[in-house]
């Protein structure tokens, strides 16, 4: 007889390998495992502004602990910025005490992108006294401000918090601000106002301890649109209007969407809540998340791994049995998108027989001089409500109809257009290379290059056509899903030098065709090449493209030599 062992024989007695564990809290692994892990559980991140306020803003910067500065800061809005110079080939290279500036970006917190021509102003003027004029409005409906000092964040907080504004949690692995629909409660063709959920939601869980250790960020969106204007898609958790046949109006629930280097779409849990119900719904998603997150890996703590694995059926059900305690109907997929652009830029008719009217500054970078332009635009013509879109762009509500085009006039004299080339319109950008110390490419004036070139070369486009330039992999400009993604990498050139270029992603999309963006093999682009490059491969589709076909649809059925 043979002494080969068998296959059989051999696996039993293979030592059977205990998984890893997870950081699953659920599961009583509480015991740190990694450094971030570690901070957060010396220190609540929310405790650090206490030390802002007595110790750091009074000593600078020089006073302040690596734990605080590069990690429980963000609990308070405030990321270091780059030091200028670096170029994008030491990003990964470089120790943080090298690539860290003595300045900070600050993160206003929007939720809803709601804001009133005072805060608008506040803002504004915040910005110019305290941040180099400096202003973006990001993807994320909030306004971020560059080149704040320790020193004075004291009294910028005074200022913030004494218009109903702050920076509680709009950074680090918190619930972080709730997107929500621009046009909430006036848009004339709107399924549900999901604002005061929103509200709800802000007033009683942002800030809250018990919910500010996650194992990652926690993204919100809350919308009832026809148009699906918050990217829900894409988002940890996004409440989507529809419409039940016996319940009335309510949300679909989504969970689980996310981008940077590992994208994922958000999945369906099949289930209808009531406005009413939004935020105890909201409170047990992000329970769950807290209990039964990843924390061992950071590139594996987003809740859409955690979907991923349970997939919807026992999302579901952990949800309903263990966090609210009661079940959810089920309810309808939302449905296609409106006809109309996501981002709300035009005129368009309110409820109320008013309109609003939504203007695109190029890649979301404005001022604080003409934030508070705009600010004063709002009290002339509207009522004072400014509100920030999830798109980079800002619209002004309740403008009689008489008003909207001096109203239009107006602000194209700023520079923010009403009526935007679709180059214009659709472009968007991460903040890059000039403030953040994770890009390898300079952003967005690379965009704005990019966009005005497009404009002269290609007068006549019609077309909407998504361009997103992001200097890294982690999608804040979300370029995964654009007609044309540009992520940060570094090129080589014919002379084998090193610099700051792109990889370019093609066909992206979200909506009823959702999909991520086709790539072509081996393709990197100096910076310096992108607008001959889309010019070439927006040639190639005139002359390709069927009727009503987009650009996305023919990416996918391109040759690949069409799409280099």
């Amino acid at each position: 007889m043979s002494n080969i062992p068998t296959a059989d024989s051999t696996a039993s007695t293979r030592p059977v390998r205990k998984p890893k564990p997870q950081g699953q809290w659920a599961l009583g692994q509480t015991e740190p495992l990694n450094d971030n892990e570690r901070f957060k559980a010396e220190d609540n991140g929310l405790n650090v502004r206490e030390r802002i306020e007595t110790i750091y803003s009074v000593h600078g910067f020089g006073s302040i602990p690596a734990d605080d500065l590069r990690g429980r800061m963000r609990w308070w809005g405030l990321y270091t910025q780059r030091e200028a110079g670096i170029p994008g080939g030491k990003t990964g290279s470089l120790p943080p005490e090298e690539l860290d500036a003595e300045f900070f970006m600050m993160r206003v917190r929007s939720d809803g992108g709601a804001l009133t021509s005072t805060q608008a102003r506040t803002i504004a003027e915040i910005s110019q006294e305290f941040g180099r004029d400096t202003a973006d409005i990001s993807d994320r409906q909030n306004i971020q401000l560059h080149w704040i000092r320790i020193e004075d964040v004291p009294e910028i907080w005074r200022r913030l918090e004494s218009v109903g504004l702050g920076t509680t949690e709009a950074c680090g692995d918190t619930p972080r601000v709730i997107l929500g629909s621009p046009v909430a409660g006036v848009a004339a063709d709107e399924i549900i106002d999901g604002s005061p959920a929103i509200d709800e939601i802000q007033r009683r869980f942002i800030g809250d301890p018990a919910l500010a250790n996650l194992p990652r960020k926690f993204k919100s969106a809350i919308s009832g649109s026809p148009r699906q204007d918050v990217a829900h898609e894409i988002n940890d958790i996004s409440f989507v209007g529809v419409e039940h046949p016996e319940q009335g109006p309510g949300f679909d629930l989504w969970v689980g969407g996310g981008l940077s280097t590992v994208p994922k779409l958000g999945t369906r849990l099949n289930a209808w809540v009531s406005l009413e119900q939004v935020p105890d719904v909201w409170l047990a998603v992000i329970q769950l998340f807290r209990d039964h997150g990843y924390r061992r890996l950071r590139t594996k703590a987003r809740l859409k791994f955690l979907v991923a694995d349970w997939g919807a059926e026992k999302f579901r059900q952990v949800l309903q049995d263990d966090y609210l305690g009661y079940g959810l109907a089920d309810g309808p997929p939302p449905p296609a998108p409106a006809a109309g652009a996501r981002d709300h830029v035009g005129i368009h008719p309110q409820r109320d027989g008013n309109y609003y009217v939504g203007a695109a500054p190029t890649v979301g970078r404005i001022s604080g001089t003409k934030l508070a332009h705009i600010a004063q635009l709002a009290e002339e013509f509207g009522s004072g409500r400014i509100r920030l879109t999830a798109h980079q762009k800002f619209v002004i509500l309740d403008v009689p109809g008489n008003r909207t085009e001096p109203l239009t006039e107006a602000l194209a004299e700023l520079e923010l257009l009403v009526h935007p080339s679709q180059f214009r319109r659709s472009a968007m950008a991460c903040t890059g290379i000039e403030y953040c110390k994770l890009a390898i490419s300079e952003t967005k004036g690379r965009a704005a290059d990019l966009v005005s070139t497009l404009e002269e070369r290609k007068p006549d486009w019609e077309l909407p056509l998504a361009i997103h330039v992001n200097g890294c992999p982690n999608s804040c400009a979300r370029f995964q899903v654009a007609d044309i993604g540009l992520k940060g990498v570094l090129a080589t050139d014919e002379n084998g030098a090193q610099s700051e270029g792109f990889q370019v992603h093609l066909g992206g999309s979200l909506g009823e065709e959702s999909d991520f963006g086709r790539s072509p093999r081996g393709l990197r682009l100096a910076g310096d090449d992108l607008a001959d490059y889309v010019e070439r491969v927006l040639t190639r589709f005139e002359k390709q493209k069927v009727e009503n076909e987009s650009f996305a649809q023919w990416t996918v059925r391109a040759d690949e030599a069409d799409l280099r």
